[in-house]
């Protein structure tokens, strides 16, 4: 029975688009009958950390039809405390397991949901792919823009489902709003600013330190070259200790703003980026990045994205600490995950909408009501009911933005794009369009 089900899940599933049922042969009431409670999508969790509470509300709903069968994670104690939390909220017991590779080399595995660290997303995902798995990958899909073209390669090769969690592309007044700015109703789009204000403390600087009890140090670091353990990095600050594992606050937050940005401009490619960032707040402190950048993204047709992004000092400058601001000829729209709100050309508010679904904001982790649309819309196109909110080919545009706007600060100077190919026509830009993995886990497609 075990087979029949995988093989009927395999040949039910169209990639990224879609699948109409049947090719007109078969009602939806006929497929549901033979996708039914004897016929359920086994996934596993890869990396247990703050994100993972997103995910355990669309897995437990009934009406997704789900086994949570592995829990993943390198540190003992994240995959003890997520199994203690599914026992009590869906009285299950996933098998535990601490090697990615191990639950990916099980046949029964239908979906991956990737939550590991940013360096782990691209190669993992590339692995479960290989492995015949659907993935909903966390953003950032990619580490730099070798990783990000590799996962599109590997998505079209191997026709499995990739959604990224840019969880706001399911969100009921995101996609109104978008869909009236496209029909006109600020006229013609020119700009949009994508904003995010918090108030991140000071972050330990880095030490020598124990591998702590329970870590695997070798599988944490998995793709990225090797170094000794030093204190604080596994748990989070992993994200601001230098480039082998973090993409900085563009590739942990802009990621999302930025993708709202374009996908209500109606762009794809930059032609060129400018960046200026620095470290603003606790000068001597563990943080290796920017705290602080403003980037610019050029368009053909004369539109322009901008990143307003302060990590580190609360004011909200936009009027609360992330969304994005589209202008157009003829008025202006201001969106979050919570609302947005249409003014005129004069200022004035035309038409407002406060969502009655609630999403985390700043909170680390976040998660709610859109992050499970998000996921439903996941489990829906693998079963050929939906088609994908963030295809992999589309949310990785958006992800190309984060690496030219973190090349831009790297090598400290703007740059062109071809974009049409998303190709940085700069030789230093060209030098991180990939990274060095360690021997063995370079991530092929």
């Amino acid at each position: 029975m075990k087979t029949n089900r995988r093989k009927f899940i395999r040949t039910a599933t169209a990639g990224t688009t879609g699948f109409i049922l049947g090719a007109g042969k078969m009602s939806a009431k006929s497929y549901n009958r033979i996708i039914g409670a004897n016929e359920r999508l086994q996934v596993a969790i890869a990396g247990l950390g703050r994100r993972v509470n997103a995910i355990y509300a669309p897995i437990s709903i009934k009406r997704n039809n789900v086994d949570l069968v592995y829990l993943c994670d390198v540190m003992t104690s994240q995959r003890e405390k997520a199994a203690g939390i599914v026992a009590e909220r869906m009285g299950s017991k996933p098998k535990l397991e601490k090697d990615i590779r191990k639950v990916l080399a099980d046949k029964e595995v239908d979906a991956l949901f990737n939550l590991t660290p940013d360096h782990w997303h691209a190669p993992g995902t590339i692995m479960a792919l290989a492995e015949g798995k659907h993935v909903y990958v966390e953003k950032p899909c990619s580490h730099d823009m070798n990783e990000n073209e590799l996962i599109v390669a590997a998505q079209k090769k191997y026709n499995k489902v990739v959604q990224m969690g840019n969880q706001q592309r399911s969100s009921d007044h995101t996609i109104e709003i978008i869909k009236d700015i496209h029909s006109g109703a600020i006229g013609k789009t020119y700009k949009a600013v994508a904003f995010f204000s918090s108030r991140r403390g000071e972050v330990p600087a880095q030490k020598p330190a124990a591998v702590p009890a329970g870590l695997d140090w070798e599988l944490f670091q998995g793709p990225a070259t090797r170094r000794d353990y030093t204190s604080e990095t596994w748990n989070y600050n992993w994200h601001w200790y230098g480039w082998n594992y973090g993409t900085a606050e563009l590739g942990n937050n802009g990621t999302h703003e930025l993708d709202v940005a374009r996908w209500a401009l109606g762009v794809d490619f930059p032609n060129h980026v400018e960046a200026d960032g620095l470290k603003t707040a606790f000068v001597d402190d563990g943080w290796e990045m920017y705290d602080t950048m403003e980037a610019t993204f050029k368009f053909e047709d004369n539109k322009t994205i901008k990143w307003d992004g302060k990590s580190r000092n609360g004011y909200p400058t936009y009027s609360s600490g992330r969304g994005t601001v589209i202008y157009g000829s003829e008025g202006s729209v201001y969106v979050d995950r919570g609302k947005y709100i249409l003014y005129d050309r004069s200022g004035k508010v035309v038409r407002e909408r406060i969502s009655e679904k609630k999403e985390g904001g700043l909170a680390l982790g976040g998660g709610g009501d859109m992050s499970t649309l998000h996921v439903e819309n996941f489990f829906n196109t693998i079963r050929g009911k939906e088609k994908l909110q963030a295809p992999i080919d589309d949310a990785a545009v958006s992800m190309a933005m984060v690496h030219y706007g973190n090349v831009a600060y790297r090598i400290d100077e703007g740059f062109d794009i071809d974009p049409k190919t998303g190709k940085m026509l700069n030789d230093k830009a060209m030098e991180l369009w990939g990274r060095a993995y360690a021997e063995g886990w370079e991530p092929k497609v």
